[in-house]
């Protein structure tokens, strides 16, 4: 098989032609294809990975109408609780992809972080600026096996997705116009494919991506317990040198305890002893043997793919980047993979984009993964300090800071983590662009109703007029709302209620008011992720359209034959 020839193939930038080397032209036999349990049957994706990150692009993807086919070589979800935290950002995904309601079912509704110094004493309480800003609780606690259940009760009920377990990946192959992967239940063909089969990705090695970053030699012991006495809403970061560690309360009596491990105690092969657990919980409870759910020492890695992206292959989550625990952001990261892609996709299948705009997936993502990958371990080495005498140094330093407003502002605000903010990819450039817009409470003058912003601008791309209310400037700025087929809403941010045609959006909090303030006088091109696409003055409209038509297919294959032409 020549699957590491995929590596050079390019996308051109106007006329989205692939090439390959030759055996990946060759057309695979229509009886092959019948000849397994898919039986022929064509996906728009096929997803490798049946993990958090994989269920939550199906369930992205077939809330978009596509058909998808999730691919694990388990036999069952994982009844290990690795990943405990889901960030309110993430949360919003869930509610794109209609369930989360369910997701919130097995939370804890979390309030951040707290962090303690070397005497183990109270140092800071991180968390959201903005409460509630995101329309959902900031930090919240929870048992990675509960998420797969909810997530594959979701996919079952959906009429557009198989799922295979027991089924593993063996290879690649590509053409112009599908991916057709190898399974060890027979071939699977669908337009698209995406490795969201975790740190050991078989897709990424498949393809030969490498990946930059390091490992770490700290050995950590991580132990999930049962009937634990703790009931706080925030996971603790104790800074103490003599034995840095991580208490994150869960739901009905769970809780997970990390130690920093020293030489002598255990390696990454080693399966922890009950008298080791036994002995580092002692200052906190005692431990039932039934009580432990799971122990296992790890190294972590803070590493990110080279390549995101090969022909028609996608990585996501940690076959795509892994990073150290200390910032909660592993997961929550891969489900920015997936919001970010599955949107995608769907509108170049729409024929909404260009497929040359699944480019920008890597260019907008990749940036904020490695800030965020530095942040992680600029944050371990801080907090989880081994030399007390950095570790009392830093208690001074914060100390210090956390004494005037600004140095408070930014720890208790998370200040330190990455904002993501794209400069590159499907953005026009200009202030305020390329940010997410929160999801604030608003009346809704056609539901005649209050809800969360997203119930009432759906989940496609939205156009909206802060303080803009010429009937003259929503006809001109007719034409970029029919391009995204973009649901238009008025947001005026002074106390008025504007006699408009089209939908108006009344703040009645003061969250509609700060999310738009900075936008007064333009329209707001939102994309399906909630991120500004751009911002405008009516004026500037035809300038703006050209540039959007750019993004369409329409235009990609008219630029393309008149080049030819000339």
């Amino acid at each position: 098989m020549c699957v590491l020839c995929c590596r050079n193939l390019f996308l051109d930038s106007w006329t989205a032609s692939y090439r390959f080397c030759t055996p990946l032209l060759v057309a695979i036999p229509e009886e092959e294809l019948v000849n397994s349990i898919f039986r022929g049957r064509r996906y728009d994706v096929a997803i490798c990975g049946a993990g958090p990150v994989g269920m939550t692009a199906a369930a992205l993807l077939a809330a978009r109408g596509l058909d998808v086919v999730v691919l694990e070589q388990r036999m069952t979800t994982s009844d290990e609780p690795k990943a405990i935290s889901i960030d309110d950002e993430a949360l919003r995904v869930y509610q794109q992809a209609g369930i989360a309601d369910a997701v919130m079912r097995i939370m804890v509704p979390g309030t951040g972080t707290q962090y303690f110094d070397s005497d183990n004493k109270p140092l800071f309480h991180a968390r959201a600026a903005v409460p509630y800003r995101l329309g959902y609780p900031f930090k919240n606690p929870f048992a990675q096996p509960d998420l797969e259940r909810v997530l594959l009760s979701a996919l079952h009920d959906h009429p557009n997705v198989d799922v295979h377990f027991g089924t593993e990946v063996t290879g690649v192959e590509q053409d112009r116009d599908r991916a057709t992967i190898s399974t060890t239940d027979g071939d699977v063909v669908a337009r698209y494919a995406l490795g969201c089969d975790g740190g050991r990705s078989t897709m990424r090695e498949l393809f030969g991506v490498t990946m930059s970053g390091r490992s770490y030699p700290d050995v950590w012991l991580v132990v999930d317990t049962l009937g634990d006495f703790h009931t706080e809403r925030f996971g603790m970061h104790h800074g103490d040198p003599e034995r840095p560690h991580v208490i994150v309360p869960g739901l009905g009596g769970r809780c997970r305890y990390e130690f920093r491990l020293f030489s002598g105690e255990g390696e990454p092969t080693d399966t922890p002893s009950f008298e080791l657990i036994e002995r580092l919980l002692r200052r906190y409870r005692a431990i039932p043997p039934e009580q432990v759910e799971r122990a296992v020492n790890y190294r972590f890695n803070a590493v990110v793919a080279d390549d995101w992206q090969v022909g028609r292959c996608f990585l996501l989550g940690d076959a795509a980047h892994m990073m150290p625990p200390f910032a909660g952001q592993g997961l929550n990261s891969g489900i920015r993979d997936a919001a970010n892609l599955s949107w995608k996709i769907a509108d170049v299948l729409d024929g909404r984009l260009h497929e040359s705009s699944l480019r920008s997936y890597q260019s907008e993502r990749s940036p904020h993964v490695v800030a965020t990958v530095r942040a992680s371990e600029r944050l371990g080495r801080v907090v989880m300090t081994t030399s007390p005498r950095l570790a009392r140094r830093r208690d001074e330093l914060v100390g210090a800071a956390l004494a005037t407003s600004e140095g408070r502002t930014f720890f208790e605000e998370m200040r330190y983590r990455p904002v993501q903010q794209f400069t590159d990819g499907l953005v026009v450039s200009g202030p305020n662009v390329g940010v997410p817009v929160g999801q604030p409470r608003a009346f809704d003058t056609i539901d005649q109703r209050i809800g969360l912003l997203d119930q009432s601008l759906g989940h496609g791309w939205a156009l909206v007029g802060v303080d803009v209310t010429s009937e003259e400037d929503w006809a001109n700025v007719s034409v970029v709302a029919a391009l995204f087929n973009a649901t238009a809403a008025c947001v005026p941010v002074d106390e008025i209620l504007p006699r408009l045609q089209q939908r108006v959006l009344i703040d009645v909090d003061g969250g509609l008011n700060r999310e738009f303030d900075c936008y007064r006088g333009r329209f707001v091109l939102l994309r399906p992720d909630h991120f500004v696409a751009a911002a405008w003055y009516p004026q500037d409209t035809a300038q703006v359209t050209d540039v959007l038509r750019t993004w369409a297919p329409d235009f990609q294959t008219s630029h393309s034959e008149s080049l030819g032409k000339a």
